[in-house]
């Protein structure tokens, strides 16, 4: 019997009876995105901070990424294109590639971390059953069913798994958690302690900025969908900001106020911790599918006649292979590396369609047969903000790198174009 997979659109624009996805359909998926065991072990690198300062890099931190996040995915609303699509007007298409293959590696990377660490959470509940086999068996186990959440496609899974299913259980579980954690520790000290300076305040806003950034190469695959491109960029806001900063702010408070750097193990040692921590895998899932999802989407920027699916399984398969074979560490470096090569490249996106073009528009036919090879003038925008970022980061690493390198590749993009045009 021969399978149907859904309709898969690629790199071209999708059908307008496909844009049926409003306001709270992306209130629920970027809600959902914004939510993960990754997010709280990067909150609890921010431990050194006192509790009103954890809370104010995450909040101000969660309001800056997320927009920087929504942006781009106005482009996508508007063209029914997705993320590396949409970067041929700016780069050009050939030189597009050359992010599109950056994505796919870190997606990957982010699939196999994804892979890792719901396996070590579902390990730690299940080893007295499965043994030393319990590891490569949820590897396994994760990496189908998220393969299968790809196959399906972004409006299967908002409509029919997170709205009626996950983000539930997540919202739950995530209330139930925060509550045993906040009164299960001395909250009054950590929120009267001022902290150590272990992580300057620029550097920890730098941490929190990092996760929506990491998921801009991805949200026009998602935004192509809306309804109207207002919905999508009110609900990517809303949805990520709510979940972000609770996140840090949790993955703080399981390491300062349950004394545990493990935040899984901290969560299992909860009242009915086992519990929630398998509801929060059930909606762990959702990141692993975006991964997967938007890396066979990316690839086909580059080989648009490959179907779908294929790209699908490979990345799943390379996932797991990572997870059986790599430890998770140096987080905090892979964070501030996607940084550092996606921060500028979403100033030079935003100065291209926000402000060089001024009043005139896009035309579709520019994402593809109208596409000029090489935009150089905003290559060298984007290298100008790569090497801000990295010097930033190597010799004032307090001031923050994102919103110095973001300003950077803009304001080059734009005075360069200006001048071309000026000539």
């Amino acid at each position: 019997m021969k399978v149907k997979l859904p309709p898969e659109w690629g790199a071209k624009p999708v059908s307008r009876d496909a844009k049926i996805l409003g306001g709270i359909d992306y209130f629920v998926l970027w809600s959902s995105l914004g939510v993960g065991l990754l997010v709280l072990l990067a909150g609890s690198l921010l431990e050194g901070l006192s509790f009103f300062e954890v809370l104010f890099v995450s909040l101000l931190g969660s309001v800056i990424g997320s927009i920087m996040l929504a942006l781009p995915g106005v482009v996508g609303s508007k063209y029914g294109v997705p993320t590396m699509v949409s970067l041929r007007p700016v780069l050009g298409i050939k030189a597009s590639y050359f992010p599109t293959v950056l994505n796919v590696a870190q997606l990957i990377g982010w699939t196999a971390f994804e892979f890792m660490i719901m396996a070590q959470a579902a390990t730690l509940l299940t080893s007295n059953l499965l043994g030393q086999a319990s590891y490569s068996f949820w590897v396994i186990f994760f990496g189908v069913w998220c393969m299968l959440l790809a196959l399906g496609g972004p409006l299967v899974v908002v409509r029919k798994w997170l709205e009626r299913v996950a983000i539930w259980l997540v919202y739950g579980s995530t209330v139930w958690i925060t509550y045993h954690a906040f009164s299960s520790g001395d909250f009054w000290s950590w929120a009267l302690y001022h902290g150590d300076s272990s992580v300057p305040l620029l550097l920890a806003l730098d941490l929190v900025i990092a996760m929506p950034i990491s998921w801009w190469p991805l949200v026009s695959d998602y935004s192509r969908f809306a309804n109207r491109p207002r919905s999508a960029f009110l609900g990517t806001v809303a949805g990520f900001t709510m979940s972000n900063t609770w996140f840090y702010v949790l993955g703080a408070a399981l390491v300062v106020l349950l004394g545990i750097r493990d935040v899984v193990a901290s969560i299992a040692l909860l009242f009915f911790g086992g519990v929630a921590l398998i509801l929060i895998l059930v909606d762990e899932t959702d990141n692993c599918f975006a991964d997967i999802y938007s890396s066979a989407v990316s690839f086909q920027n580059i080989f648009p006649k490959t179907k779908q699916w294929k790209f699908v399984i490979l990345v799943a398969g390379i996932g797991v292979a990572l997870a059986m074979s790599l430890p998770i560490a140096e987080y905090e470096s892979f964070l501030l590396m996607i940084g550092a090569l996606f921060v500028p490249l979403l100033g030079v996106a935003s100065a291209e369609f926000f402000v060089n073009r001024g009043r005139s528009s896009i035309v579709l036919e520019e994402f593809y047969e109208k596409a000029r090879a090489v935009r150089p003038e905003n290559m060298l925008a984007w290298i100008f903000g790569i090497a801000t970022y990295v010097a930033v980061v190597s010799f004032v690493p307090e001031l923050g790198a994102s919103l110095p390198s973001f300003a950077a590749s803009f304001l080059v993009s734009v005075a360069v174009n200006r001048l071309k045009g000026a000539r």
